[in-house]
């Protein structure tokens, strides 16, 4: 276990450190507390080291083969599940793990091959499908893998089958021995991606890209090889870059976790536009023609922006999480929008916006949610759905953003010996107020605990750089008196 913690938590901070944002640590704080107490399923699924537990193949076909046996008891009938992979070395014998295991139980199972995230939901649904199941780890580097698995209504499985699954791989005796090699069925990937294709093609209408000159960095995954004929099918001038996979090169410094390749890129082929995703395409994050980072929050200004000049959003309610910055609710005030915040992970964007009825929802790492069109994050319907705004207004890309104007932000993090309540000690909940009563609206105070390390998080936001650092470094100074 060791070394998979190690390997989790290089990956968290590193995309912290990119995206200043610690969205994916609290992802994983919540999936490896799960993992201690008997519970596999974290918010996006299983995710760990490809080869050992859970992602060992015995386990691997444990899953499928659970799978099957539950839809088969509810529907009674034979299940049919589709998979999909990115383009991770493992990805390979993992699906063919699962075919096995799940083929084992009379499901029949086919296989899209290298698709992003979104497509497989897509496909479930589409083609009338029990369940989507997608071998992937997102933005991981290639030694890990995960498995998520969709209804065809395009959420996740429920909690009940997660726990189901989980009392299989704990219960049984996992069956080791070579793996069949002739499980996977692919004969009709061509025409899958044909129809994911097709999907986002008719999102444009009788718009074209025509005129549009485009930089996309595949980060050498699931996208790689659809974004390319997506965009030159539109009419676009295209430059693809991180394309060409090994196995083992996916999202390294490349993608959405390294944008500082495709803003030199797009300054170099004077783009009008560019687009990163990550290793399964299920979130995007834009460069302007200047070259700066249009992240998930500024996306979300422009997007709702756009949906309330088209008179589509009826509830005037946009949906992020607490690590949103404050600029963009001050933003989307100025334009009678609420902004609602959700839990950090798209799973709680989502219910938020079904919840509430509204139309967009996202993270400021770029998992943009369209419910109308589809409850999954589709970096390349994002990236379709912002050209669109654009070209609507004929204004350059980095025009869009104006009236967002981005807070400054600072995180400190504090060694704590014991995890009280901030409100039950008194002199961290004095200045706790104290600092929300300067702030007063123009700022904020977001104050947590790790849930995996003995730290608290202090995360303040303001419109002076110097004021909320000393703010933060002066509660820093309390909790680390009080509880260090």
């Amino acid at each position: 276990m060791e070394s998979t913690r190690k390997n989790y938590g290089q990956t968290d901070f590193g995309y912290a450190e990119n995206s200043c944002i610690n969205e994916i640590f609290v992802y994983e704080q919540v999936r490896l507390s799960r993992f201690f107490m008997n519970r596999l399923f974290g918010t996006d699924g299983i995710r760990g080291l490809a080869g050992t537990f859970p992602l060992d193949a015995a386990t691997v076909r444990t899953i499928g083969a659970s799978l099957a046996r539950q839809y088969r008891k509810s529907t009674g009938r034979q299940p049919r599940f589709v998979t999909g992979r990115d383009t991770r070395e493992s990805g390979g014998w993992i699906e063919n793990a699962f075919h096995s295991g799940a083929g084992g139980e009379n499901a029949e199972c086919e296989s899209a091959g290298v698709i992003t995230t979104p497509g497989v939901a897509f496909l479930t649904k589409h083609f009338e499908f029990d369940a989507g199941i997608v071998i992937s780890a997102s933005h991981n580097p290639f030694e890990d893998n995960g498995i998520k698995i969709f209804s065809p209504d395009g959420k996740k499985i429920g909690e009940a089958t997660e726990r189901a699954i989980e009392t299989d791989i704990f219960n049984v005796n996992l069956v080791s021995g070579e793996m069949p090699t002739s499980q996977i069925h692919a004969e009709r990937s061509a025409e899958f991606e044909a129809a994911y294709l097709n999907f986002l093609v008719a999102e444009l209408g009788e718009a074209t890209l025509n005129g549009f000159r485009i930089v996309a960095d595949c980060a050498n995954g699931a996208a790689s090889h659809l974004a390319g004929k997506l965009f030159r099918s539109l009419g676009a001038d295209l430059t693809v870059i991180n394309c060409h996979p090994d196995g083992r090169n996916i999202n390294r410094d490349c993608g959405s976790l390294h944008l500082e390749h495709l803003q030199a890129k797009v300054l170099d082929e004077n783009a009008d536009f560019g687009v990163a995703f990550d290793g399964d395409a299920d979130r995007a994050l834009f460069v302007d023609e200047k070259g700066n980072l249009i992240d998930g929050d500024a996306t979300l200004w422009i997007m709702s922006q756009h949906l309330q000049d088209s008179g589509k959003l009826s509830n005037k309610t946009v949906v992020a999480t607490v690590m949103s910055n404050i600029g963009l609710e001050l933003a989307l005030g100025s334009r009678d929008l609420k902004l609602l915040r959700a839990s950090v992970g798209d799973k709680y964007v989502l219910e938020e916006l079904l919840k509430t009825g509204s139309e967009i929802g996202g993270e400021q790492s770029g998992h943009i949610i369209f419910p109308e069109k589809s409850l999954v994050g589709d970096g390349m319907m994002t990236a379709l759905l912002l050209l669109k705004a654009i070209k609507g207004r004929s204004v350059p890309f980095s025009e869009m953003t104006a009236g967002f104007e981005r807070y400054p932000q600072v995180l400190v993090n504090v060694k704590v010996n014991e995890k009280r309540p901030f409100d039950d000690v008194p002199e961290i909940a004095a200045v706790s107020k104290q600092i929300e009563s300067e702030l007063a609206g123009k700022g904020r105070l977001l104050l947590r605990y790790s849930g995996t390390e003995n730290l608290a998080r202090v995360m303040i936001e303001g419109e002076d750089q110097n004021s909320i650092e000393m703010q933060a470094n002066e509660l820093a100074g309390i909790i680390r008196s009080a509880l260090g």
